[in-house]
């Protein structure tokens, strides 16, 4: 499995993966807002490709984490998508772990997401209010809103309200 940055070349199987893997185009609207945005890093949007089908894709995006007096930068996970064939296979963990990589190297301390309860924890992924950190952009419960420390106690002092990118807001 060749994990890499996603290309342009890309963006159409990538579109086909995300329409196959979720039932409707919030996922696929949301990585083309992303993509539009003038501080997209290209390299925190990951493919894993094998004999020249793209069977995954990740896509991490800059965020925010406000103490109410500085605005932290950290980073939101999401979306996650697996070709439905080639699922519970490993591929969403690779692009998982790739990913967390390289947000550290880009400097970011965290990285957040909402998603299954049963499936990121595993990835070193808790629930984020149990570290004093809230989200009000989205209603979502404790159980599915979660962080993950890239930097070794970054949880300890980083707390407040976190924001996600502005492209995920007002969804279709």
């Amino acid at each position: 499995m060749n994990l890499r940055t996603e290309t342009k070349h890309d963006y159409e199987k990538v579109q086909d993966l995300l329409m196959r893997a979720f039932p409707g185009r919030e996922e696929a609207t949301l990585v083309r807002r992303l993509r539009e945005d003038k501080n997209f890093q290209q390299e925190l949007s990951i493919v894993a490709e094998e004999d020249g089908i793209i069977k995954g894709h990740i896509m991490f995006s800059r965020a925010s984490l406000f103490d109410g007096i500085d605005c932290h930068p950290v980073a939101a996970l999401g979306p996650l998508a697996v070709l439905p064939e080639y699922q519970r296979q490993g591929i969403g963990g690779m692009l998982i772990e790739e990913g967390k990589q390289r947000c550290l190297g880009h400097g970011f301390p965290l990285v957040f997401l909402i998603g299954h309860p049963g499936y990121y924890p595993r990835y070193g992924f808790l629930k984020a209010r149990a570290y004093g950190i809230d989200i009000t952009q989205f209603n979502v419960s404790d159980e599915v809103f979660m962080v993950a420390e890239l930097q070794r106690g970054e949880l300890d002092h980083l707390h407040g309200e976190f924001r996600f990118h502005s492209a995920f807001e007002e969804l279709e």
